[in-house]
C-alpha cells in the first residue's frame, strides 16, 4: 500500500476541523473558551506509543466508529483536573461519571460531525464508555499492536484555566487506507486536500510505501538513541531517549508546540536526500547545565561564549548521530551545515525554519525526541523537518531494495 502524504494532509485537516467543532461544543457546555492547539498524525510502533504515554493518569470517554469511518475515538483529560471540570457542569459534582460521559458524548459527536460533513458520509458512534486509565491504556484498543500505526491526536487548550483536553482517533485500516492511498476521493476530501495545499507540484509524487514510512518511524528512534550515546561519550553522563515519534503535522503548528519558554541550542540545515532542517533545543537552565558539564571550569556566564561553543560542539555530534543512521538505511548521502547557535523563546527559533519549508509544503513529518541526561535533569527536544518530496523519493527507493 502506498500512502500519499497529500491525502494524509487532507485527513489531518479533517481531524483539525473536527477538533474545532469539539472545542466549540465543549466551550458551550463549560463556559470556558477552548482552542485547538495542534492536530497531527503519529506514525509509531506500539512500544513507542506506550513510552510516550507513560506516567499519565487520564479520565475520559471512548466511542466506537462505524460507517464512513471505522475505528475508535477518545476524549481524555488529566485525572488531576476532574474537580475543575465538574465545577463547570450543572450538577457535575453529584453526577461525576455521568457528567463526564455526557461531556465526552457531546465533544466526540462534534468531532465526528466535522469528519462526516467533509467526507459526505454518515459516521455512526457507539454509546460512550467512561474510563479511568493509566498510561497508554487511554488509547483505543489496537493502538499498541503492530510495528507502525496512524494515530490522530488533537490537543484542546483552555485559554483561562488548566482544563485541557486531548482527542485521539485510531482509524481501522480499511476505509481509512482507502482515503490515504486515493482509492476513494469524495469531493469534500479533494476540496480539503486542495485547501491544505494538496496536489503534486514540481518535484514529483508524494506517495510512499506504508512499510517504508513505518521503517522511517523506527529510524527516528534509532537516530535519537545514537544522539544520546554521543552525549554520553562527550559528558560521561548517562543519557537516555525518553520517546521518539514521527508525526505528520501542519508546519504552521510547530512553533506553538515548542512554546514561548526561553531555549538555547543549535540549528542545522541538512543537504542531501532528504534535505531540510534539524533543531536541537534545550530549555535555558538545561542548556547551561549541560554546557557546564562539558567545560573544564565554570563559565563566566551561564550561556556566554564558552557555553555557546560547547553546545555547538555537542550539536554537531548529536546531528551526526541522527543523519548517519538515516543515510545508511536510505542509501543516500546527507550532510549538515555548521551549527547556528540560537538563544531565544522556543517558537522564535523554529519559526524561520518553518517559513523556509512552507514555501514548498504546508505539512511536514516532524521527528521529535526528548533526550534526558541523568544527574543534571537536562532535557532537550529534537525537531527534524525533512523536505517531504525528497523524503518520499528516498523511502520509495527503500521499498525497492
Amino acid at each position: 500500500m502506498r500512502v500519499d502524504v497529500r491525502a494524509l494532509g487532507a485527513c489531518n485537516r479533517l481531524a483539525e476541523r473536527g477538533a474545532e467543532q469539539a472545542a466549540g461544543a465543549l466551550s458551550d457546555l463549560t463556559g470556558t473558551d477552548l482552542a485547538v492547539e495542534v492536530t497531527g498524525a503519529s506514525v509509531a510502533s506500539g512500544e513507542d506509543l506506550a513510552e510516550a504515554f507513560a506516567g499519565r493518569e487520564s479520565i475520559g470517554v471512548s466511542v466506537g466508529l462505524r460507517g464512513g469511518l471505522e475505528g475508535e475515538a477518545v476524549l481524555a483529560f488529566d485525572a488531576a483536573n476532574v474537580d475543575a471540570l465538574l465545577s463547570l457542569l450543572p450538577g457535575g459534582a453529584s453526577m461525576e461519571r455521568s457528567a463526564v460521559t455526557e461531556v465526552g458524548n457531546i465533544a466526540l459527536g462534534g468531532f465526528l460531525d466535522g469528519w462526516a460533513n467533509y467526507l459526505g458520509k454518515a459516521i455512526d458512534m457507539s454509546p460512550p464508555r467512561y474510563f479511568e486509565a493509566d498510561g497508554a491504556a487511554v488509547l483505543p484498543d489496537g493502538a499498541l499492536a503492530g510495528d507502525g500505526v496512524f494515530l490522530f491526536e488533537s490537543r484542546l487548550d483552555a485559554t483561562t484555566t488548566d482544563l485541557d483536553f486531548s482527542i485521539y482517533m485510531l482509524p481501522d485500516s480499511g476505509p481509512f487506507r482507502d482515503l490515504v492511498v486515493g482509492k476513494t476521493a469524495p469531493a469534500a476530501t479533494a476540496g480539503a486536500e486542495a485547501a491544505a495545499g494538496g496536489g503534486d507540484a514540481a518535484g514529483g509524487s508524494t506517495a510512499v510505501p506504508y512499510e517504508s514510512l513505518s521503517t522511517f518511524a523506527s529510524l527516528a528512534k534509532r537516530g535519537s538513541a545514537n544522539a544520546a550515546d554521543n552525549i554520553s561519550m562527550m559528558t560521561g553522563l548517562d543519557t537516555t531517549v525518553d520517546v521518539s515519534r514521527l508525526r505528520f503535522v501542519p508546519l504552521a503548528d510547530v512553533p506553538a508546540e515548542v512554546g514561548v519558554e526561553p531555549h538555547a541550542g543549535t540549528v542545522f540545515e541538512l543537504q542531501g536526500e532528504p534535505s531540510g532542517y534539524l533543531a536541537i533545543l534545550f530549555e535555558e537552565e538545561s542548556a547551561a547545565a549541560i554546557a557546564e558539564s562539558m567545560l573544564p571550569s565554570e563559565p563566566d556566564e551561564p550561556l556566554g561564549g564558552m557555553a555557546e561553543n560547547a553546545l555547538c560542539e555537542l550539536g554537531n555530534v548529536m546531528t551526526s548521530g541522527f543523519i548517519d543512521g538515516w543515510a545508511n538505511v536510505l542509501g543516500t548521502s546527507i550532510t549538515h551545515s555548521p551549527p547556528e547557535f540560537v538563544h531565544d523563546i522556543g517558537s522564535a527559533t523554529i519559526s524561520p525554519l518553518v517559513a523556509k519549508l512552507s514555501r514548498r509544503q504546508d505539512y511536514g513529518f516532524v521527528i521529535d525526541a526528548a533526550i534526558q541526561t541523568e544527574g543534571l535533569q537536562a532535557r532537550c527536544d529534537v525537531y527534524a523537518l525533512p523536505d517531504e518530496r525528497e523524503l518520499a523519493r528516498a523511502l520509495d527507493r527503500l521499498s525497492e531494495t
